[in-house]
């Protein structure tokens, strides 16, 4: 299943996203004839998402037709970050060995360098990346995103899938300039506001397939950047949802990237 948050008026709202378009979750009837939570965050916070997806899953051919009549064309949808507000953002720095030597740096290999972000830096597809006056060079690179299903705590790597309910995409930008003056300030360097575009859609792990194999593509006006595959992380993201839920409880809609 792919879900994604939709502006419609002033809010956000949670969408299932189909061949078509897009369906706000909260006009879905559940089994019972209650809504199911009508934002992504509270949603993912309810634990009712599996539910969700065995629901859309089980309508069968004249549930799915209506489904697909109800939604939102492409052209007419328009995105916002997947939520607001996360709890916790895990950031992963220097995680391919190649970005670290784009910054002259030494790739980490014993531990991840990991840090954590404010939610302030939260921005949706299409929203304005604001370029601080402290920084004179500003860089971004695409992201794989993890998002926490379920209370996560001393999990394994082999444990971890299943306390993820989705993947997703990022959009972290660095205030270069400042984490080459030291390392020490990469929080920093990463937490100026709009510096995390987050989303526009989560895909539940049965649409992804194996993990490792996808390709992570930072793309710029239709130009490719940079581009890479998980499987050439240093920690894969398995592992750092493992390692990140022995330092603190993980728990929904919390992310890692």
């Amino acid at each position: 299943m792919r879900l994604a948050t939709i502006r419609s008026g002033d809010e956000e709202v949670a969408a299932v996203v189909v061949s078509g378009g897009a369906v706000s979750v909260g006009g879905i009837q559940d089994p019972v004839g209650d809504c199911w939570p009508a934002d992504l965050l509270s949603l993912l916070e309810s634990g009712r998402l599996d539910d969700l997806r065995s629901y859309v899953d089980g309508l069968g051919e004249a549930g799915a037709k209506e489904l697909e009549a109800r939604a939102i064309p492409f052209p007419e949808v328009e995105y916002g970050p997947l939520y607001r507000r996360p709890r916790k953002i895990w950031g992963i720095g220097l995680n391919y060995v190649e970005h670290a030597g784009d910054l002259e740096e030494t790739a980490p290999s014993e531990e991840p360098a990991s840090f954590m972000r404010p939610d302030t830096t939260i921005i949706g597809p299409g929203e304005e990346i604001r370029l601080p006056e402290q920084s004179g060079r500003v860089t971004g690179e695409a992201e794989l995103g993890l998002i926490i299903g379920r209370e996560a705590k001393n999990v394994s790597e082999e444990e971890a899938p299943s306390v993820v309910a989705g993947l997703t995409t990022i959009l972290d930008m660095t205030a270069e300039d400042i984490l080459r003056k030291n390392p020490r300030y990469l929080t920093r360097a990463k937490s100026f506001d709009t510096f995390f575009g987050f989303g526009p859609q989560l895909l539940t792990p049965d649409e992804v397939g194996e993990t490792q194999d996808l390709t992570v593509a930072t793309v710029l006006n239709g130009e490719v950047r940079r581009e890479n595959v998980v499987s050439n992380m240093t920690f894969s993201p398995w592992f750092l949802v493992s390692f990140h839920s022995k330092v603190m409880t993980l728990l929904p809609p919390n992310c890692t990237n």
